[in-house]
């Protein structure tokens, strides 16, 4: 529960090796890995309060006065360093909202700080604190890379920053941390003392592995090779490359940006799920494609089918605290044609949860060490073919069921933008209270009507709710 103590958080010195490939695979700035949230607050806090606050949260987490070390001639992955450098200023602006002082004004000043790049010689996150908004409103937009946390992390990044009472007493400001900047010769010593620690801890877990496989086809050798065939058919599934999306109508890309946000009443998602067994998942992807349905026949253009991508959690018991990301990114084919919106639901539960089984999930911290061993430029190919294809990402993160307060201020709503990464659109879910905040982040050459977009969306998610 968010109202319990969290644990502490464990930030190791190195990326994982899915980390390692997320920052890789930058050099082709279609796939960058971008998360943006727009929070709105019932107040407005001043600039001092705010100031402090977000050099408190910089010396309790490590990764947002931490800096990116990589060499290409490493046998390791990407080390965390502290920036000697560190300038909360850099990091930490702000400005008035132009326009009426509207969350769509927000939205605007977000979409051109989203598409922005991060300076790879700084911390990676920015935060543009907004005033001036419509009765007396502000708003912190942020953006972080994801290689530093999952959605998960980021809520946890949340409370650091945000209190569960109104009167919460400030907290107290942390020791800075030590700064150390390692010498060529320590690098070296570090990834080579890095990797013969991992490479023995995969080997060992290899052997284990071996051993068991070995008993069980002494035991069932028809069943191991029926195994190891499904797995081997799995791992294709999961890396197969997809040259083209399957909407004829979303097939342009870009670098550019736009976002639009929806809300759902949490409670009515909660229930349509439930109609066929299900979830709020199954209510947020169900109301989402027939959102994109609607917009093809809008348009005139038949759709029978869209590819989505969805991270699938696969972080073990034992690494709940360590900080980083822990998910496959994966992608199956959604069927768009059913008019029966209950069988619809049903079909796109059955594929969320054959996705989610995949034999090869197992696997991704060793394919993700496999692949780190090639060169960049074939891993960001080989990427780039996985992704591109894609109709659009999706992404579900549960928040907070209680509110949240800045020194005192009240948290109206978060809205979280996902990175597009090759696809039409991104499409993250964020709980907070009794809502849905619903962030889009669509490619303009992609959608073309962005504003008709949301409409659609918001009439299918109607339509679904309508269920219950």
């Amino acid at each position: 529960m968010m109202d319990q103590p969290q644990p502490e958080v464990i930030y190791k010195d190195r990326m994982s090796d899915a980390d390692a490939l997320m920052w890789g695979i930058e050099k082709d700035p279609a796939l960058r890995s971008t998360i943006t949230t727009v929070t709105v607050l019932n107040g407005t806090i001043e600039r001092s309060v705010v100031r402090r606050e977000f050099e408190r949260i910089s010396r309790r987490i490590p990764r947002l006065r931490e800096r990116v070390q990589s060499n290409p001639m490493s046998i390791a992955p990407p080390r965390w360093e502290i920036d000697p450098h560190f300038d909360l200023d850099y990091h930490l602006r702000f400005a008035r909202v132009p326009g009426n002082g509207s969350v769509e004004d927000v939205l605007r000043m977000a979409q051109p700080m989203s598409m922005q790049s991060f300076d790879r010689a700084r911390p990676l996150w920015e935060a543009l604190v907004v005033s001036d908004l419509d009765g007396e409103r502000s708003a912190i937009i942020m953006k972080i890379h994801h290689s530093i946390t999952d959605g998960v992390g980021g809520v946890r990044l949340m409370l650091e920053l945000f209190d569960l009472e109104p009167d919460a007493p400030e907290r107290p400001m942390p020791e800075a941390p030590t700064v150390r900047v390692l010498n060529q010769a320590e690098r070296f010593a570090d990834a080579f003392a890095h990797e013969t620690r991992r490479q023995a801890r995969f080997l060992s877990g290899l052997a284990g592995s071996g051993l068991q496989s070995a008993s069980s086809a002494l035991g069932d050798p028809v069943r191991s090779m029926e195994s190891l065939g499904e797995l081997a058919a799995s791992t294709a599934r999961v890396l197969r490359p997809v040259s083209h999306p399957l909407s004829p109508l979303m097939t342009g890309r870009s670098l550019s940006t736009h976002f639009e946000h929806v809300t759902v009443p949490l409670d009515a998602a909660k229930k349509a799920g439930k109609t066929i067994g299900g979830t709020i998942n199954d209510t947020f992807v169900t109301g989402l494609v027939q959102g994109f349905r609607l917009y093809h026949e809008d348009h005139g253009v038949e759709l029978d089918t869209l590819r989505m991508g969805m991270p699938i959690n696969v972080r073990a018991a034992e690494a709940a605290e360590v900080a980083g990301n822990d998910f496959v990114p994966a992608r199956f084919e959604l069927p768009t044609g059913s008019a029966d919106l209950r069988d619809l639901m049903i079909a796109i539960r059955e594929r969320m949860l054959s996705a989610r089984d995949e034999p090869a999930n197992q696997l991704v911290e060793v394919l993700s060490n496999v692949l780190n061993r090639l060169p960049t430029t074939v891993v960001t190919q080989i990427f780039g073919s996985m992704m591109k294809g894609l109709d659009f990402q999706a992404s579900n993160v549960p928040g907070s069921p209680i509110p949240l307060y800045f020194r005192g201020v009240e948290m109206a709503s978060v809205t979280p933008f996902g990175p597009v990464a090759g696809a039409a659109a991104n499409v993250t879910l964020l709980s907070y209270q009794n809502d849905l905040n619903i962030g889009l982040n669509v490619d303009p050459a992609a959608i073309s009507d962005p504003e008709r977009f949301v409409e659609c969306v918001r009439r299918g998610y109607d339509q679904v709710i309508g269920l219950s």
